[in-house]
């Protein structure tokens, strides 16, 4: 495994395997990786040649009052468990060279990044697609994996794909979950003991919500009403709970189809985000 943080150099490793015909396979992260990342690494090395994981904690994709310069950082056990899981590239570069002086160029997907997490964090979307964008320019990969937890990002970075034809298969995973039920997220660590405990909760309120309309009900506000009751408790705020179509991601009044149940609670002072899918 080789580490690289130069953008010439990473372009320059990829191109020779290219041209020996390998294919390469790409997992997007900010680090502090866990078991959700690295599924997608295994998936990343049956399916192709070339195994690259970025490593780039973002600043394009915070807000001013967010959690950037504390956003937990781990080089050391990164390139640990990514050099265990047989990742041939970590491609590791700085934000000097990411966005250099006089940078002005951004992406940004219409529609899509309006509802759920836009609307609470407004600039969010252009930081993470502009990031992914100049990820895949340089990587240039075959396939890149993402997974569910993150599902509106997962959702807008393949528009943003197929809209750009970007030569780059997205393949989008199941959530990795703790035992608990918690879904997998570097954010976890700020929990406390209590709020580690409490965490589930969200899970099974959605759980609870997908047996209710796999039964038959279609009612989305009766729906997002049961939820939010359950997590009520345990969350310092609620940013959102909304049922949409996965398609568009516009909220349902009558759950038909294919629809995305999300939530987004703040539990103590970490926000935490989950979903699931289900058809009626």
């Amino acid at each position: 495994m080789r580490i690289l943080r130069s953008i010439g150099l990473m372009k320059r490793e990829l191109s020779a395997h290219r041209r020996k015909g390998r294919t390469v396979g790409f997992v997007p992260t900010m680090g502090c990786l866990h078991e959700g990342h690295l599924s997608l690494v295994r998936r990343a090395r049956k399916e192709t040649d070339i195994s690259v994981v970025s490593i780039f904690v973002n600043p394009a994709q915070f807000g001013p009052k967010e959690d950037y310069l504390r956003y937990p950082r781990d080089m050391k056990r990164d390139a640990s468990l990514c050099r265990k899981a047989g990742v041939s590239y970590i491609f590791y570069p700085d934000a000097k060279s990411m966005y250099p002086a006089g940078y002005s160029t951004y992406v940004r997907v219409r529609g899509l990044t309006e509802n759920l997490c836009g609307r609470s964090r407004p600039s969010h979307f252009e930081g993470v697609t502009t990031v992914v964008a100049k990820l895949l320019n340089i990587i240039r990969p075959d396939r890149m994996y993402l997974g569910q937890k993150d599902a509106q990002q997962a959702i807008v970075l393949k528009r943003m794909s197929g809209d750009l034809d970007m030569d780059t298969d997205i393949v989008i995973m199941p959530t990795v979950r703790e035992k608990d039920g918690l879904a997998m997220s570097s954010r976890n660590r700020y929990l406390s003991a209590d709020e580690r405990s409490a965490a589930p909760t969200i899970y099974r309120a959605l759980q609870e919500a997908g047996v209710l309309i796999k039964s038959g009900n279609g009612d989305a506000a009766g729906i997002i009403s049961g939820i939010r009751s359950k997590i009520r408790p345990i969350a310092a705020k609620i940013d959102y709970v909304s049922v949409v179509d996965t398609k568009e991601l516009k909220d349902m009044k009558n759950i038909k189809g294919e629809a995305l149940i999300a939530v987004a609670a703040w539990v103590g002072k970490t926000r935490l985000i989950d979903n699931i899918i289900v058809r009626r």
